[in-house]
């Protein structure tokens, strides 16, 4: 794996180990600002929603003794700055297996999930584009994200710039169904007729909860929203709950033992496609592990 300082330091490629597997990474040093941008583009380059060879999460890793925990985030709108990936990654393959171009609107993020497409305006001249988000990186905490050349020249960026980043929820989707191969959703018209629900049905209580050391992770979200209408969904895998830590609303299934949470794991890549993370007892161990 590669670690490759921005363009600002002329590409000085080293060498480097990391925890997130098939991943290339590079970044360098700079500073970040919030502001806002609500310029809109069009989503005109086919290859931008094509199928990818994998719809890769990955585990919780470190890098430098940084932690990135990445996630299925649909709501991710984050501002930072934003440098240029090296054009010596052309050729090569980024950490979902695409081959990285650098005459396309591409772009890497430590946290997202591979591919995502993202809205990138550069807050110094109110320009934007429509990028593909397909590697890992840069791993420096200056910078969110770094984009392929051609992406950086359409905005304007020469070396870094203030940006805000925005996933596009639909295009996200579709591209991943894509990748998954799973059928879009059909449209189902809403009756207009109003009819009163019976009184519900008396629930079964509930099985009682296996206890155990190990807390599986589904995802992490900046909105608590977003964890709250997950954490409803997955409660049919166990104790669902949502965890505040580090800024962020953590959805998690806990109280596991080593059996139960390797069947839930199984279950949310089979069913979910997700690539969950796990803990021991508090710590990250890998996923696989058990």
């Amino acid at each position: 794996m590669k670690k490759l300082v921005s363009l600002a330091a002329l590409a000085a490629v080293l060498s480097g180990c990391m925890t997130d597997q098939n991943a290339n990474v590079y970044g360098s040093e700079s500073m970040a600002e919030e502001t806002l941008a609500t310029e809109s583009v069009a989503l005109n380059d086919s290859y931008l929603m094509a199928a990818a060879p994998k719809y890769y999460i990955g585990n919780a890793y470190k890098v430098d003794d940084v932690q990135y925990i990445p996630s299925e985030d649909l709501t991710y709108n984050q501002t930072g700055i934003a440098g240029i990936i090296p054009t010596e990654l052309n050729g090569q393959k980024t950490t979902n297996g695409e081959v990285f171009e650098s005459t396309q609107m591409l772009a890497t993020s430590k946290t997202l999930p591979l591919p995502t497409i993202a809205k990138v305006t550069n807050l110094d001249n109110g320009q934007s584009v429509i990028v593909r988000v397909n590697n890992r990186g840069p791993f420096v905490n200056t910078r969110i994200m770094d984009l392929s050349p051609a992406a950086a020249q359409k905005i304007g960026i020469n070396s870094q710039a203030k940006v805000q980043v925005q996933v596009l929820t639909e295009q996200s989707l579709a591209v991943k169904n894509a990748t998954l191969g799973v059928e879009q959703p059909a449209v189902v018209e809403q009756q207009t007729t109003v009819e009163v629900a019976p009184a519900p049905a008396e629930q079964p209580a509930p099985a009682p909860v296996a206890t155990g050391d190990y807390t599986v992770q589904l995802a992490a979200f900046y909105a608590e929203d977003s964890a709250d209408a997950m954490v409803q969904r997955m409660k049919q895998y166990g104790d669902a709950v949502v965890v505040n830590e580090g800024g962020m609303y953590k959805v998690r299934i806990i109280n596991l033992d080593a059996a139960r949470a390797k069947s839930v794991i199984n279950a949310l890549r089979t069913n979910e496609g997700m690539a969950p993370g796990l803990l021991k007892a508090g710590r990250w161990v890998n996923a696989d592990s058990i």
